[in-house]
């Protein structure tokens, strides 16, 4: 049965969905359609909210580009391509070689979400070198389904955002402790039972073997090292550049930041952590600043995609939110809530609005004002009302071709390659996601 909805499912997304970009753009003029039918506001009015929004979240977007840049120079350091080399060794049949690359990027981005999307789609490439038989599509969208498990983990922007001061719902009811939202035990129910599905989902989803298509041997070439050898002639500048010593004492410089801040504030994890965490992690594994730099100017390619989409999403976000539109869809589902139902209803919100907004910062911006007061109203557990914004986000990405980009720039597929089996894994994962919430 699961081999058979992926495969339908598959050759819909090959005949219907466009490039992300298109996608985009098709969702611009469906914000403003809908505003138009269901808010006050006149094509002129929404002209200039989407026009005056488009730059809004300059500041997000380099906190997400440095999330993938970090993540991705970070997968590419020599350790771990040695350590990504002897598991994907470890792998005998295509079967285990498709559910170990679904459990290690659903693992991954559980740590990390730029993390896990980059080393999934590296380790997909380097497990299609030595499988054979392996079905490259699926190898590709098995790193991508691990990116439902990201909003549970210590990278998810909802409950990161929510716990750091400054947050735009901090007046309204103040700060949620990520022990309310990521520590709890539905979202350790959420995210284990995730990464124990997505394996066996991908073993299930395995096409059959006169219909599996096997890699093109020109997107296996490896990356160039980012390491240099200098020669006996080099100048003071280029030993600098190439000193190890400075990348170890940017890295305890880190390291001793971050243990000082943790000691007089108190420990606090957000995006800016994981960002100078992994920044510090990964210029000690690539040893010298300039091969670090190397290393990010390589990674930064996969960020083209944010570049040039997000100012459409931050446009559309705008329209959605001072329209008005955002909060008319929000309360479509959160008006015929009760507290029981709340968490059901702010998801599936949430999961709807994730098609204009694929931003998990984002919904805490738009969403937030209707859901968290709404909550507050009804009683119901805010660190849940929170994390039902944030696994909203997460279950649609699958459908949402936005966050796909970095992962298949590094594959070298397109997104209708891998949709099909996307779409499958967002029907299955509804389960966990629904049941996790309800049952603790």
């Amino acid at each position: 049965m699961v081999k058979s909805i992926s495969r339908f499912f598959t050759q819909v997304v090959h005949r219907f969905l466009p490039d992300p970009l298109i996608f985009a753009i098709f969702l611009t003029v469906i914000t403003f359609a809908l505003a138009l039918g269901f808010t006050p506001k006149t094509p002129g009015d929404l002209v200039q909210l989407w026009g005056a929004g488009f730059w809004n979240l300059l500041a997000f977007s380099m906190q997400m580009a440095m999330i993938l840049v970090t993540g991705h120079a970070l997968a590419s350091s020599a350790p771990m391509k040695r350590a990504m080399s002897a598991l994907a060794g470890s792998a005998r049949t295509p079967a285990q070689a498709t559910m170990m690359v679904a459990l290690l990027a659903g693992v991954a981005c559980a740590i990390n979400w730029g993390f896990g999307l980059v080393l999934g789609a590296m380790f997909a490439r380097e497990v299609a070198r030595r499988v054979k038989g392996t079905d490259y599509r699926l190898l590709v969208a098995c790193a991508y389904m691990g990116f439902l498990t990201w909003h549970g983990g210590l990278s998810g922007s909802v409950p990161l955002v929510a716990a750091t001061h400054g947050n735009p719902m901090e007046k309204v009811v103040g700060l949620i402790p990520v022990s309310q939202t990521l520590f709890t035990g539905y979202n350790a129910f959420i995210t284990i039972g995730l990464i124990v599905m997505l394996p066996l989902l991908a073993r299930a989803m395995m096409p059959r073997p006169n219909e599996v298509v096997s890699v093109d041997p020109k997107l296996l070439v490896d990356e160039p090292t980012h390491e240099r050898v200098l020669g006996p002639d080099a100048t003071l500048a280029e030993k600098l550049e190439e000193s190890r010593l400075l990348s170890l004492l940017v890295f305890l410089l880190i390291a001793a930041y971050l243990v000082l801040r943790t000691v007089t504030k108190g420990f606090t994890l957000d995006i800016d952590t994981v960002n100078i965490a992994f920044l510090g992690i990964g210029i000690l594994l690539h040893r010298t600043p300039m091969a670090y730099a190397r290393a990010v100017a390589n990674a930064a390619r996969g960020a083209s995609g944010i570049m040039i989409q997000f100012p459409f999403y931050a446009g559309i976000q705008a329209t959605m939110d001072h329209s008005g539109l955002a909060g008319v869809i929000t309360n479509w589902f959160i008006e015929i809530a009760n507290v029981h139902t709340f968490p059901l209803l702010a998801f599936l919100s949430s999961a709807v609005i994730n098609f204009a907004v694929p931003s998990g910062g984002g919904h805490w911006v738009v969403q937030g004002p209707f859901v968290m007061p709404a909550a507050q109203a009804l009683g119901a557990d805010m660190g849940k009302a929170a994390m039902a914004i944030a696994y909203g986000e997460a279950w649609t990405n699958m459908a949402q071709p936005f966050w796909a980009l970095p992962a298949l720039a590094i594959a070298g597929l397109g997104v209708r390659d891998i949709m099909g089996y996307c779409v499958t894994a967002l029907l299955f994962s509804g389960v966990i996601f629904i049941g996790g919430m309800y049952l603790f």
